[in-house]
């Protein structure tokens, strides 16, 4: 009976052990289930509080009389300036021409670097032939030679979108033909131990892994097709951004200038973001992008 008895006492102190944090497991639970929608809000806004200060500081700096406007146009009065130049669709045609030349030059002088990198990555005597001539070549700042290029094309559409090419032909290039030579050899070997073909070798191993690589060119391209453009638009054009902003130089229309920097800047943000998504969506097999995800 004792026995019995001290048996059904442990049972009883087993179970109210057991019942006890099965009892408090839901409140321990819920704390650990994640960031509230108020905390996700903060850190989604938190990259955008430091910009928004200056902001404030700069309209307040221009109501008060600090910042002259001929010098620095208060944000409203760009603001302004951006709601009548989109209303009479000025804008938005001129923003339409610079994307429309951009992705031309990038097209172009992008898909001329991916296969120069691919064919010097791969092969040896094309490197020996003519990596060095491309490195003398890239040693020259391209819009260095803009008065060339306006006495071979004149100033006609075919001038920007040289230069441009130009401009994104090396990022791609270089980071194209370093992707290809640091792809891992062991990977290289047991994919021919398993027989596969050139083709297949270099759809299914090389050309993932020079991937990122490649990306990242793309990404540093991008920035200088907008700097490019800026700048062969401000020569002649008679449409773009740059056209815009220089007549509204002529007439001494500071906040247009702005604004025109501002959709520069704001294309090239778009620009950039849309090839990070890309990145994550072509590398989400790559373990290393696995966890920037995450």
């Amino acid at each position: 009976m004792n026995i019995h008895a001290d048996r059904k006492t442990i049972e009883k102190g087993a179970t109210a052990t057991v019942s006890r944090p099965s009892g408090t497991a839901p409140s321990s639970t819920a704390k650990r289930r994640g960031p509230t929608f108020g905390w996700r809000l903060g850190a989604a806004l938190a990259p955008w509080a430091l910009p928004l200060l200056l902001l404030a500081i700069w309209e307040a700096g221009c109501r008060a009389g600090f910042i002259p406007a001929r010098v620095l146009p208060a944000p409203s009065d760009v603001a302004i300036a951006f709601w009548a130049t989109a209303k009479t669709g000025a804008l938005f045609h001129h923003a339409a021409i610079s994307t429309e030349r951009a992705l031309a030059g990038l097209l172009v002088g992008g898909s001329i670097g991916f296969f120069l990198g691919v064919l010097n990555g791969l092969s040896k005597s094309a490197e020996t032939l003519l990596d060095s001539l491309l490195q003398m070549i890239r040693n020259v700042p391209h819009l260095a030679i803009i008065p060339l290029v306006i006495l071979w094309f004149g100033i006609g559409e075919e001038a920007k979108l040289f230069l441009v090419a130009i401009g994104v032909f090396f990022p791609i290039y270089l980071n194209t033909f370093h992707g290809i030579r640091t792809v891992d050899k062991g990977l290289i070997e047991m994919a021919r131990v398993y027989g596969l073909s050139q083709f297949a070798l270099f759809r299914r191993v090389i050309l993932p892994g020079a991937l990122p690589s490649v990306l990242v060119g793309l990404r540093y391209a991008l920035g200088i097709m907008w700097l490019t453009l800026i700048v062969a638009e401000t020569i002649a054009s008679s449409e773009g951004i740059g056209y815009m902003t220089m007549n509204a130089r002529e007439f001494l229309q500071t906040d247009v200038v702005l604004l025109g920097i501002i959709i520069y800047a704001v294309l090239g943000k778009l620009a950039d973001s849309l090839t990070r998504a890309l990145e994550q969506r072509a590398l989400a097999w790559h373990p290393s992008y696995q966890k920037v995800i995450a």
